[in-house]
């Protein structure tokens, strides 16, 4: 009876110290794909095999809008993870949902570690703080959408693979030649036509999407892409579907795979979707997004991606572990090795020197594109970037119209003014009034 008292005793001893022993696990939702969700598992497997205390639990949870959703509902029902990345549209969501979220800077504080947020790119600090310089959300990969070309289909349509189009009307007229030319049965597509074709068109072209900044100057926001400016675009674009010239993908990223898969000669997309076009093999290149001449344009991109918020509501070991894995993250060669095999743009400034240094961008034309165009320029009250309240609902609404639209259903002009109208009427109810 003592030996088995004692042998009770030692082994309930053995699992309390293994207990105590455990590493605290740290759940990090996120939306990546593909192979930036290879990056993901690679980065957490890094961390956590650098120290013994915390772990980190990546868990995917499908698209950037199904991520918020669900990052939301389980906040509502407290049991939220630790880490939620949100993409851009959702920066407004969060900086609304008051008592929701802990700043990163106070949580890297709190962790024992130095922030300097000088340390970091300028355009991704102001987009991801509050007016007062508050940095709310850690910028993980944050992007700027630019064109990519099949080289191969631009050789069979006679078109020069050595020179991308640089404006949206060489682009519109090189995707007719390779739709005519029988090069390929699709000459343009685009993924969000939301974020590149609208949010990102106005600020590289210095044209005002909404009132108040865009609404970094305040949530009280009037829509203003139902301009001249902005018909023009979008007709040549429903123009264009008519035959298939360019071809609708979907709502966010799915028109990447028509170019990757050779139906499309053209596409415009975040830099952050390199990985999966360096993945398929294809002879690509790379240009800046394109422009409409005049006015000094370009001026400059606006970042998208995501960032990462932290959850209020965790026990203090998640925090610590969290700021671990922030700090982790900043790391120069971890900066730089992301920046490179992602196509997402360093974060830090020492990054983005290590990498110049490294004769990277040589070997590599084109891949310093995004961070030329969003940093070649101060941003203008145009160009600041687009935060609204409520900006995922105000891109469904956007997106229902651009369909309508390339269904032929109605033109550029009626889909636009019945999407401001729409989002309007949104974001008035979002802020209360």
């Amino acid at each position: 009876m003592k030996t088995i008292l004692a042998s009770t005793i030692a082994t309930t001893a053995l699992l309390m110290a293994s207990s105590a022993m455990a590493a605290t696990e740290i759940q990090w939702w996120h939306a990546m794909t593909g192979a930036n969700n290879e990056v993901v598992d690679q980065l957490a497997k890094e961390f956590n095999e650098s120290q013994k205390d915390y772990k980190i639990v990546p868990v995917f949870k499908g698209t950037y809008p199904e991520t918020l959703n669900a990052g939301i509902a389980a906040f509502r029902a407290k049991q939220p993870p630790a880490i939620i990345q949100v993409f851009d549209a959702g920066s407004g969501v969060m900086m609304g949902a008051q008592g929701a979220i802990v700043p990163v800077a106070d949580v890297l504080t709190k962790g024992g570690f130095k922030f300097d947020k000088a340390a970091y790119l300028p355009g991704i600090v102001a987009y991801y703080s509050k007016p007062d310089g508050t940095m709310l959300s850690f910028p993980y990969n944050s992007s700027s959408p630019i064109l990519y070309y099949n080289r191969d289909i631009f050789q069979k349509a006679g078109l020069d693979a050595a020179n991308p189009p640089k404006t949206w009307p060489d682009v519109f007229e090189a995707a007719k030649k390779i739709k005519t030319s029988g090069a390929a049965s699709c000459g343009f597509t685009s993924t969000w036509l939301t974020w590149i074709q609208t949010e990102n068109l106005a600020a590289w072209n210095n044209v005002s999407y909404g009132s108040n900044e865009n609404g970094l100057g305040g949530v009280d926001v009037k829509l203003a892409f139902n301009s001249d400016f902005f018909v023009k675009h979008f007709q040549s674009i429903a123009d264009l579907a008519k035959d298939g010239t360019f071809r609708y993908g979907g709502r966010t990223s799915e028109a990447k795979q028509l170019f990757t898969s050779g139906e499309c000669g053209i596409l415009t997309e975040s830099s952050g979707g390199l990985g999966d076009i360096v993945k398929s093999g294809m002879n690509y290149g790379i240009g800046q997004l394109p422009y409409y001449e005049g006015y000094g344009r370009p001026q400059n991109t606006i970042p998208g991606g995501a960032s990462l918020w932290v959850f209020a509501g965790k026990s203090d070991a998640e925090y610590k572990g969290t700021a671990a894995f922030f700090n982790f993250l900043s790391q120069t060669k971890i900066q730089a090795r992301l920046h490179q095999v992602s196509g997402y743009l360093p974060v830090t400034m020492a990054a983005y020197d290590e990498t110049k240094t490294s004769d990277f961008y040589q070997k590599n034309p084109g891949r310093e594109t995004p961070i030329q165009q969003m940093l070649g320029k101060a941003p203008t009250a145009n160009s600041k970037g687009v935060r609204l309240v409520n900006l995922p609902q105000v891109r469904d609404i956007m997106n229902e119209e651009f369909e309508s639209m390339l269904a032929g259903k109605q033109d550029a002009k009626t889909a636009l003014n019945k999407a401001v109208e729409r989002g309007n009427a949104a974001i008035q109810q979002a802020i209360g009034k």
